[in-house]
């Protein structure tokens, strides 16, 4: 068993923190997994249960733990790190990081355009639109709900079948030939709704990304604009600039 040296000069607290640190990041207690109670710190390592808190809280803050009110104290797991989705689709680069990916369609159905629909696509008030909401699983955990729409009128037999297995970019380049030349894209923060929360596997007002890609095509047409939901907890985006 690992003790600390009491005759060294580097701090007690220090010491433990770097021997947590170095078992956090070594996985000896693996993503999610509980470490021992600060009381239990405190008896094993003889250091007072302050010292045991604050060392702790230190590596909360590093966000290498997190604290679950009345259950305890958990690795955090290291978050799934993507591009933006201009020009890659999740699907794709999750696959590439050798995650097995499943997409459940939980919603395809035919609307009116509402006002700020109808000004993102430079449609009239009431163009139809195709709407799909799709759950996107990565090892079977859940980590992004896809909101997307599409004049019915580029895309007349859309197929909702096809959208659990194929993604919808591909669909709109290979049978429309509806391909992106230009992309608005935005990225915000929001909380999850009671809806949302649940089929995301999360509690309402839970901490999401929100990222809207609104695609043009070479006409100066909007074709596609989607909406995606990504757990916080879960996934980060990277944005690369320059060469």
């Amino acid at each position: 068993m690992t003790v600390l040296q009491k005759n060294s000069p580097k701090p007690l607290y220090m010491q433990l923190e770097e021997l947590l640190r170095a078992e956090i990041v070594g996985g000896a207690y693996g993503p999610d997994g509980m470490i021992p109670s600060e009381v239990e710190l405190s008896r094993q390592f003889e250091v007072s249960r302050m010292t045991a808190r604050s060392v702790v809280t230190q590596l909360v803050n590093e966000g290498l733990l997190h604290r679950v009110q009345g259950k305890g104290t958990f690795v955090v797991t290291p978050k799934i790190e993507a591009k933006s989705l201009a020009y890659t689709g999740i699907r794709e680069q999750l696959e590439a990081m050798g995650y097995s990916i499943s997409t459940r369609l939980v919603e395809f159905q035919s609307i009116a355009a509402d006002p700020p629909l109808a000004r993102a696509f430079g449609l009239p008030i009431g163009e139809p639109l195709f709407f799909a909401k799709r759950l996107r699983s990565a090892d079977g955990a859940p980590i992004s709900l896809h909101l997307s729409y599409v004049p019915r009128a580029l895309a007349p037999a859309l197929e909702p079948d096809r959208l659990e297995h194929e993604q919808l970019c591909v669909i709109l380049a290979e049978d429309y030939s509806l391909t992106q030349r230009r992309v608005v894209e935005t990225l915000e923060s929001t909380q999850a709704t009671t809806a949302e929360g649940k089929l995301l596997g999360v509690e309402r007002r839970f901490p999401l990304l929100l990222l809207t890609d609104a695609y043009t095509a070479a006409n100066g047409r909007v074709f596609e604009y989607t909406k995606v939901l990504f757990r916080g907890d879960k996934i980060k985006l990277r944005f690369e600039y320059g060469s």
